[in-house]
């Protein structure tokens, strides 16, 4: 680690005390993110903004910004630790809330939030209960947000019809000769195409409301209480944006209660554990108090069909163009990505019915106990 670098470049914000360390933090693929120890025994969180995928960062800081702010509002309002439930940025020294380095780099800190930790994976019974109603909470306290007021700053992220023709183009070119290969893949998708505007047919037609969404809801991007496993914040904001809870909802499903990792080969071992459905579904309804459509509600199980689907297209168009999206770690590393998302998809039709009274279980329970 170049710690005058670091040095130098935090100079540039607003901290309390000086910087003593500066460790990278391994977790997640986009951003570079560094944990940053301080003289004043306060820490802080480092995060060099990828450009590469977030082409307009002022316009991810102006959403991050003007979400903060509002559930800051919101928790104060209800009693709550605004320093502790919000994600806290820190101003630039130039004014703002980001800070360019000599060799270009777009950066931000945040306020480390105290004795709070990220999982990677359900280590403990209760946490993706907690996770769940974490992603229903934000969902409600941003409610009344004019989520028409985000950029997109990811255009087109959830557009599954999109990521359908993109996909098909990629087939269509077959620039490295792989779709000989993939047959029994290409004919699932076609198969399965029907799936592809469901949601955003619902947001046009209004069917589905118009939502502030996160757009990357796994479980890592909650913060934990370290003792309890309580959730204490919702963090990753650089894909807030506008669109249906479906979409936040369906992923965390997708990802969070596969019995498998994404690339899992074995593809009798991918499918969903149906308590762990039930368990963020009861949290994730719980936390936004209730408050959602008869339409979202039905729809709740099949859009973790539809996210899968997508994704799975994903993985498949990138395979065909040559694995220039994914990090891949073998040759048929996004093939095998893709059967597995396109595995979950079948399973979560099979057990739609299943699923659904489930989603319409809670929903009673919830008017139970009112």
């Amino acid at each position: 680690m170049d710690f005058p670098y670091f040095a130098k470049l935090l100079g540039m914000f607003e901290l309390e005390g000086e910087p003593v360390s500066v460790a990278e933090c391994k977790s997640g693929n986009i951003n570079k993110t560094f944990v940053v120890d301080t003289s004043s025994g306060k820490k802080y969180i480092l995060q060099r903004v990828n450009e590469s995928v977030f082409r307009n960062p002022d316009a991810v800081m102006e959403n991050i910004v003007n979400v903060t702010e509002f559930l800051r509002k919101k928790i104060i309002e209800r009693g709550g630790d605004p320093a502790r439930e919000a994600l806290t940025l820190i101003p630039a020294k130039t004014g703002g809330y980001s800070a360019i380095s000599d060799d270009g780099g777009y950066w931000r800190v945040y306020a480390a939030i105290p004795n709070a930790v990220a999982h990677d994976k359900i280590e403990r019974p209760g946490q993706f209960y907690n996770a769940g109603y974490a992603f229903g909470e934000f969902q409600r306290l941003l409610a009344d947000f004019d989520a028409t007021k985000l950029h997109e700053t990811i255009p087109n992220f959830h557009n599954t019809p999109l990521r359908y023709e993109a996909y098909r183009a990629a087939l269509e070119a077959d620039e490295y000769g792989r779709a000989a290969e993939v047959k029994p893949e290409i004919e699932f998708i076609e198969e399965h195409k029907w799936l592809c505007p469901i949601i955003t047919e619902g947001i046009a037609t209004g069917k589905f409301p118009m939502r502030v969404t996160h757009n990357d809801t796994k479980l890592n991007n909650i913060m934990m209480d370290a003792d309890t496993d309580e959730a204490v914040c919702v963090i990753d904001l650089d894909t807030v944006m506008p669109g249906s809870l479906l979409f936040d909802y369906g992923d965390a499903i997708r990802y969070g209660a596969s019995n498998a990792a994404e690339d899992e080969k074995d593809l009798s071992q991918v499918y969903i554990r149906t308590e762990l459905f039930e368990e963020f579904t009861s949290g994730f309804i719980r936390g936004i108090g209730g408050e959602l459509t008869a339409d979202e509600a039905k729809a709740m199980p099949v859009s973790v069909a539809v996210i899968a689907l997508e994704l799975g297209m994903r993985f498949l168009t990138d395979y065909l163009n040559g694995d220039k999206y994914f990090k891949v770690l073998y040759d048929s590393h996004n093939l095998d990505r893709t059967r597995t998302q396109l595995k979950l998809v079948s399973d979560v039709l099979k057990k739609r019915a299943e699923l659904e009274a489930i989603v319409e279980g809670v929903l009673k329970e919830i008017v139970i106990s009112r």
